[in-house]
This record gives structure tokens, C-alpha cells and sequence, in this order.
């Protein structure tokens, strides 16, 4: 199954998902009001959600003086992928890292941490840099915002159904109402699973954006070796980072965390090396 396919397909999912709730809480017009109210809050994030993570991680605007040879590495893979030259960004600190985030390839930006270009050799940071890039020309970032709009609105509504079983779960189009145990039981499931089918949304991006970087940089042995390097400095000293933006880093920045790598956003390392591995480029 392809990733693009696999995307489309967990996002239908979520559709259903929000479909079925509403009706089963507040008819239409309880899910029209829930989808409306995560629109809302997903479209602020959308537009503005690139200078606010840029100034949560104190990232710094790199000038082409400042790093030359960074600046025609990026442009040239932006040049292959056909997108305009992203902006360039450097987030202080040894953690090796890398993200790319705005909401289009015209708003586009790309930062790194200092620890990245410290322990990756040329042919490996054109591997990450391809990566990125990649989710930069495939849009990534209105993809997870309608998987976000649409969990968000399914966690909403799991809420209401809180409040539905306090009352008994009665419904304005209909005079028996849903069973309170069945709302509970929604209320309970219905985030839990919209969370992972969003995770799964995340993973097949990343993979998608692997194969994407690998065929952008004409090779997959950098990206490959850069991930294994990357594994061993998140093992060793985990970012400090905000699990609300852990999904825009190329590898988990919260590795090390036992708890975390539960619900992590990221596909197993291990398992993206082995896939490029096997790639022919």
C-alpha cells in the first residue's frame, strides 16, 4: 500500500469517525458545531503556526554570509524539487536536529541545530535537508493540519458526549436518546483512537518524505547513514522539546522517553533506514 494511498485512507477514517459521533451525539448540528470549532482553532495554527514554533525553539535566521556553503545546499535541492528557496533558520544547541515548517513552499522555512551540522558530513546533511524539503513539496503541513482539524473536532465532540451521558443522552432529533453507557464508552475510545490514527497519518508522511528526500538527493545511503548517527545523539541526549511540534523533526526529539515512544509520531528508525536501504534510486 502506498503512503499517499495509506494517508488518504486514514484520513477518510477520520472523516467516518467524526461523522459517526456527531450523529450519534448531537445529529448534524452538533457535529457541524464541533467541526466548525476545531476549523477555527487549526486555521490560527495553520497560518501562524511557523514564527510560532520558530520562536519557541529561539531559532535564529541564517543570512548567506553568515554559512554560504548551508545556503547553496539548500538551494540547489530546492532547485531540483522545483519550490522556492525556503528560509533558513538555526536553533542554538549539541542535539542534533532538523525541521521544516510554514504552510506552503512560497512560506516555507528550514532550520537546523547546531549539533546537526557538527556531526553529519555533506552527503548526510543533503540527506536531511532533502527530507525536509520533501515535506516542504508534498504539502505535509496542510495534510496533519486537516488530520488535526479532524481529531480535534472528534476529541471536541467526545467531550460533548460526556456532557450526553450526564443527561442520559438525550438528543433534540430523536426521543429515546443513545445509551449514557455507550457515550461513556465514546467519550473514552473516540480521542484515543482518533490520536493514533493521526500518528499513523504522521508515520506514512515520514516515509513518504524519505523516499521523496532519497530521490531529490540522487541517493539513499546519506539520508540512511544521517539517521543512524541521529538515533545514536537522540538516544544518548534527547531534545528538550515540546511534544505538540515533536511531528516536524526528522527524527522524534523526545527518543530516550519510554513513555513517549508509546505514541510517538515518528515511524521506528530502524525501520526507515531498512526501507532505504532497499530503495533504488
Amino acid at each position: 500500500m502506498s503512503n499517499i494511498f495509506k494517508t488518504g485512507l486514514l484520513l477518510a477514517v477520520l472523516t467516518a469517525m467524526l461523522v459517526v459521533i456527531g450523529g450519534a451525539i448531537g445529529g448534524q448540528q452538533g457535529m457541524f458545531v464541533a467541526f466548525v470549532l476545531a476549523l477555527a482553532m487549526n486555521f490560527f495554527s495553520y497560518w501562524f503556526s511557523d514564527k510560532m514554533v520558530l520562536a519557541m525553539y529561539g531559532a535564529k535566521p541564517i543570512e548567506e554570509s553568515q554559512n554560504p556553503a548551508l545556503h547553496a545546499l539548500i538551494r540547489r535541492l530546492a532547485t531540483r524539487a522545483q519550490i522556492p528557496m525556503p528560509r533558513v533558520y538555526m536553533i542554538a544547541g549539541d542535539t542534533p536536529n532538523a525541521f521544516a515548517t510554514g504552510r506552503n513552499p512560497e512560506h516555507a522555512a528550514v532550520a537546523v541545530t547546531e549539533g546537526i551540522l557538527r556531526i553529519l558530513d555533506q552527503d548526510e546533511l543533503e540527506g536531511v535537508l532533502a527530507h525536509e524539503l520533501s515535506h516542504v513539496k508534498n504539502r505535509d503541513v496542510l495534510i496533519s493540519t486537516i488530520a488535526a482539524t479532524l481529531a480535534g473536532a472528534i476529541t471536541y465532540l467526545a467531550h460533548m458526549a460526556q456532557w450526553a451521558a450526564i443527561f442520559g443522552g438525550r438528543r433534540d432529533d430523536d426521543e429515546e436518546g443513545s445509551s449514557p453507557i455507550a457515550l461513556i464508552a465514546m467519550a473514552i475510545i473516540a480521542p484515543i483512537a482518533a490520536m493514533l490514527v493521526q500518528m499513523a497519518v504522521s508515520r506514512a508522511r515520514e516515509f513518504q518524505a524519505d523516499a521523496t528526500g532519497a530521490h531529490l538527493a540522487g541517493r539513499t545511503w546519506g539520508l540512511s547513514k544521517a539517521l543512524e548517527k541521529l538515533q545514536i545523539a537522540q538516544q544518548v541526549a534527547p531534545m528538550n522539546a515540546n511534544p505538540a511540534t515533536a511531528h516536524l523533526f526528522i527524527v522524534n526529539p523526545l527518543s530516550g522517553r519510554a513513555f513517549m515512544n508509546l505514541f510517538s509520531t515518528h515511524p521506528p528508525l530502524e525501520e526507515r533506514i531498512a526501507r532505504l536501504r532497499a530503495m533504488r534510486v
